[in-house]
């Protein structure tokens, strides 16, 4: 009885541990919500404790990827690409080169490094698709989009933060070929491909949604919102979302059937209401609110993001699409939240931890970023009361629990 006893609980544990070990693109639900207790909220006048930095990453803006064991992101060195591994406690565990990388313009790696269990996938500025082992590094497979389905490149670097549901990963090479594809994610096989609607990839890191019980994959390609079903890849529908510069790397938020898109460069957002059966959707307001890069996150019925041609902090009611606030500072940022306080990241290179008001917001504390170079363009991750903080060259890692 106790030897079953004991094979059950070590079973338990294994299996919490593995739930643990994923990591992807702006939180749990890719919406830039957070789910961390015991948390400062209030910062020392210094800024919270640096616990360590990293500072030869090369050029790139992504991420870290954490999880209960490790950190992972990547950079750019001598115009090859790597995946660093690191500690907890900020020790380089491997660096894995893999291939060319982006230095044309806006220098640097895009994409943040996806982790599920113990296999890490990355997709190239170029299209090489990746899947390594997170232990050391090692290629368990990959695949060059362009030479099997067409990916197309577009102005500044093919950039996706990739998606998996259970044991699918999805990529998206654009062009006539494959709008989208399914693949198997142990081995990299096709499972599906869609041509959709032509267009090229468009910077977007797209979403799963379960909408009343279908699976459907949303995101933004160069003209288009669009949403295709998740076992078949048939596209279902589109919606007409054009800006100048084809560019639209904001993740679609859904909350309840409907589904808030918006983009920069001056065009705004569009909320959708998706119908019963997800085949349609209506617009139902539109904003000229327009976050580039920086993504926004929704908290008791608000929007909260910051504009790019329209550079202010903005608040926006989630129902009506009407403006409850809108303040000059901090714009433009990244930002994500946790337990009802915002923590945004400005491109000019200040971290702040505000709360939300009825008619703005309260900076309850603000530190400098003190390494690194180049745009301050990287989204905060949260992870067992650490606050990850990327700047070009430099990961930096601090302390935020609460004593």
């Amino acid at each position: 009885m106790r030897k079953l006893f004991f094979s059950i609980l070590m079973s338990l544990i294994c299996i919490g541990l593995n739930a643990q070990d994923i990591a992807q693109w702006r939180g749990s639900n890719r919406d830039g919500i957070y789910n961390e207790t015991g948390l400062l909220k209030k910062w020392p006048d210094a800024g919270p404790k640096l616990l360590w930095h990293f500072d030869e990453l090369g050029d790139g803006h992504t991420s870290a990827a954490v999880t209960s064991t490790g950190v992972y992101t990547t950079g750019m060195i001598d115009g090859k690409g790597f995946v660093f591994s690191f500690d907890l406690t900020g020790k380089l565990l491997w660096k894995k080169e893999y291939g060319k990388e982006w230095a044309e313009s806006h220098n640097g790696v895009r994409s943040t490094p996806l982790v599920v269990k113990d296999k890490l996938y990355i997709f190239s500025a170029y299209g090489q698709l990746l899947c390594l082992n997170c232990s050391n590094g090692q290629t368990v497979w990959s695949l060059d989009m362009d030479a099997e389905y067409g990916a197309k490149n577009i102005e500044w670097g093919l950039t996706e933060n990739l998606l998996f549901d259970g044991n699918v990963l999805y990529c998206t090479p654009g062009g006539n070929k494959a709008s989208i594809v399914a693949l198997d994610i142990n081995t990299g096989k096709l499972i599906w491909k869609s041509k959709g609607n032509g267009e090229t990839s468009a910077y977007a890191s797209p979403i799963v949604i379960n909408h009343k019980n279908k699976k459907i994959i949303v995101t933004m390609m160069e003209k288009s919102i669009c949403g295709f079903d998740a076992a078949t890849g048939n596209l279902l529908w589109k919606f007409e979302h054009i800006n100048k510069t084809n560019v639209h790397p904001n993740t679609p938020i859904y909350i309840d059937g409907y589904l808030y898109c918006t983009t920069g460069y001056g065009k705004g957002g569009v909320m959708l209401q998706l119908s019963d059966d997800g085949s349609s959707v209506t617009e139902k307001w539109k904003n000229i609110y327009d976050p580039k890069m920086g993504g926004v996150v929704v908290l008791d019925g608000r929007i909260y993001g910051t504009g790019d041609r329209n550079r202010k902090f903005f608040c926006l009611d989630w129902k009506t699409g009407s403006e409850i606030f809108a303040i000059s500072d901090l714009a433009p940022a990244n930002i994500i939240a946790n337990n009802g306080l915002l923590y945004i990241y400005s491109e000019s290179g200040k971290v702040s931890l505000a709360e939300p008001k009825a008619d703005g917001i309260n900076i309850i504390s603000s530190f400098p970023v003190p390494f690194g170079t180049n745009p301050h363009w990287a989204h905060l991750v949260i992870k067992d009361k650490k606050l990850y903080v990327r700047h070009g060259t430099s990961l930096m890692v601090y302390d935020i629990a609460a004593n």
